[in-house]
């Protein structure tokens, strides 16, 4: 009976001020697991301190957390995975119930809803940003998911071994629910507390920036993975366009029987031709589609769930 291996992934950029916490609560919650800081270029003593606090630290020269999880995702091996940020705001005391939820079901994802306990939890843009981007993802791929961008998860092996990660910055939180919700794995969650950084601590998100680049993640992920829908919607609106302009040709045909707007009329046809593209185009992109789906998940097939693996339970 091999024993339970439980890793704790830290992904950290310039968070000197608040890993040290961070490491000594989850090597106290979780004395069994394995904690690994995946320093990305750091500029202060986040290494050194997480070193000192007893984390096994690691580097990720690739700017950006997208870079940071694929590193993690390929080189470290466990049965389930605890991925949570270093900068302190998240309740590490959380973890053994997200890992008992996630052994239950089982889940393949247990994702950490966060309840605000300080004003300074959040900035106003990003808890606007945080709602409006969960709800499109909702909307499109399926309400299964809340606060998709949140940074504490709780994974099993399966879900990091078939997940193909391809964001290189933040955006990488919405690819992994996306992932989860085009596979569907069984997904639960876990309620907690969430904090406002240490002082002298600073958030390295940029509302808008950021925004925009899971907005653009969003809609190239609705391209590749709804591409039927995707190719429908910008079919409609050209034959719209081509019917508005089309309509007063139309009428003053029917009325003289002559078209004196012939420009007008070609344009229309043009439209009317690239409506009919796009459309061939969705319904031939959404086999490819499929066929992708059907690679990852047969990849993520390949792993049993949590409840077959012979194992003992964690102390």
């Amino acid at each position: 009976m091999r024993p339970h291996k439980i890793a704790v992934l830290i992904p950290c950029y310039n968070e000197e001020i608040a890993i040290g916490k961070v490491v000594r609560n989850f090597r106290e919650t979780l004395p069994e697991a394995a904690i690994y800081v995946f320093d990305n270029n750091s500029r202060d003593k986040t290494a050194i301190v997480a070193a000192q606090a007893g984390a096994i630290v690691r580097t990720e020269t690739q700017q950006g957390k997208g870079h940071v999880v694929r590193r993690m995702f390929r080189d470290i091996d466990a049965d389930h995975y605890i991925m949570v940020d270093g900068d302190d705001t998240y309740e590490a005391g959380l973890a053994p119930d997200m890992l008992r939820t996630a052994m239950a079901g089982p889940y393949d994802l247990v994702n950490y809803i966060r309840k605000e306990t300080e004003d300074a939890a959040y900035r106003g843009g990003h808890r606007l940003g945080n709602r409006m981007l969960t709800g499109v993802v909702r909307k499109i791929f399926g309400n299964r998911v809340k606060d998709m961008l949140s940074g504490y998860k709780v994974f099993s092996r399966r879900f990091v071994k078939s997940f193909p990660a391809l964001s290189s910055g933040f955006d990488i939180e919405t690819e992994l629910t996306i992932h989860a919700l085009e596979l569907s794995m069984p997904i639960s969650h876990v309620e907690g507390p969430y904090r406002g950084r240490p002082e002298g601590s600073e958030s390295k998100l940029n509302t808008y920036r950021d925004g925009y680049r899971i907005l653009m993640l969003i809609m190239k992920l609705i391209r590749h993975e709804r591409p039927m829908f995707f190719f429908s919607c910008i079919s409609a609106l050209l034959a719209l366009i081509a019917l508005v302009l089309v309509e007063p040709v139309l009428v003053q045909y029917l009325e003289t029987g002559l078209v004196p707007r012939l420009p007008t009329a070609i344009l229309s046809m043009s439209l009317v031709i690239l409506a009919s593209l796009s459309l061939m185009t969705g319904m031939i992109l959404d086999t490819v589609s499929r066929g992708r789906r059907e690679v990852r998940l047969l990849a993520y097939l390949q792993y049993l769930p949590f409840s077959t693996v012979e194992r003992t339970e964690p102390a």
